[in-house]
C-alpha cells in the first residue's frame, strides 16, 4: 500500500489509457485519471511535488517499456505508478510471461534508482465487456 502521507519530491506514471485518464473525467475536469488525482493529493502534503504523466492510449506493455522508461529515468522520480498490460489482455495472442518481463523489467529499473513502484491490479475484462470472454 502506498503511504500518501510520506514526502515525495519527483512522481512518474507510466502505462496506457488507464494512467492517461482515457474514460476519466467530465466536460468540465477533461481527462483525470488515477495518476492525476493521486498527484493532486500527493501536493497537498508535498507543495513542490514535480509530477509528470508519460501515458499513452493504446500502448501495449512491451511499447509502454520502450518508450516510456527511459524518459522516466531521466526524471529521477522517487516514486512512480507502471499500469501497463490491459491492452495485452485484449489482444488474441496474449503472452502472460512477455507482459510480466516487461513490467518486471520496469520495476527492477525504477526501483533500481530508487524510486518507490506502485502498480494495479488489472479489471477482469469479461465483467467489464462480453466480447472479452472468449
Amino acid at each position: 500500500m502506498l503511504d500518501t502521507d510520506a514526502a515525495y519530491s519527483r512522481y512518474v506514471a507510466l502505462g496506457d489509457s488507464q494512467t492517461e485518464g482515457q474514460g476519466d473525467g467530465d466536460d468540465t475536469t477533461g481527462l483525470r485519471g488515477f495518476a492525476d488525482r493521486l498527484a493532486e493529493h500527493l501536493a497537498r502534503a508535498n507543495p513542490g511535488l514535480c509530477y509528470a504523466n508519460l501515458a499513452v492510449r493504446g500502448r501495449l506493455a512491451a511499447q509502454v517499456h520502450a518508450e516510456q522508461l527511459a524518459p522516466a529515468l531521466a526524471l529521477r522520480p522517487d516514486l512512480a505508478t507502471v499500469v501497463a498490460g490491459v491492452n495485452d489482455v485484449l489482444r488474441p495472442r496474449f503472452d502472460a510471461d512477455h507482459v510480466a518481463h516487461h513490467l518486471e523489467a520496469m520495476f527492477a529499473a525504477l526501483t533500481a534508482q530508487g524510486a518507490l513502484v506502485a502498480t494495479l491490479t488489472f479489471p477482469d475484462p469479461a465483467r467489464i465487456s462480453p466480447l472479452a470472454r472468449p
